[in-house]
């Protein structure tokens, strides 16, 4: 199960980690998306850095749900962008990013579900 666990957290990490260098070069690509989106250049910096902390936070064992969730949520953007605004294929990718967004959107769900106790510990309402 542990091997499984680390698993997950490097391919998130590694998702996140290594889409960076498009957001951070200002890579066409990205400059395409976030500018249908309208949130170009401060979405696409925002989102660089907030994954930047997230794949950084989930290689760290005591921090890993904290990188999970925020890896989640931004991955649930992403997936939500995708469906309703950008479409599956951007600019001929065959869908290479949605599916990125969703494998990575898995595994922090998994990595949240095997720290539920920790999370459960840190919010009160959630032991009722």
């Amino acid at each position: 199960m542990k091997i499984f666990i680390w698993i997950c957290r490097i391919i998130a990490s590694t998702i996140m980690l290594q889409t960076l260098y498009f957001k951070f070069t200002a890579a066409p690509e990205s400059i395409y998306i976030f500018s249908t989106l309208g949130i170009e250049p401060w979405g696409r910096i925002g989102t660089g850095i907030i994954e930047l902390i997230a794949g950084i936070l989930i290689l760290f064992p005591t921090t890993s749900w904290m990188g999970a969730g925020l890896g989640l949520g931004t991955m649930m953007g992403a997936i939500i962008s995708h469906i309703f605004i950008l479409g599956i294929d951007v600019q001929n990718d065959k869908g290479q990013l949605f599916f990125m967004a969703l494998v990575t959107a898995i595994c922090c769900t998994i990595i949240l579900y095997v720290n539920k106790k920790i999370i459960q510990s840190l919010i009160p309402f959630l032991n009722k």
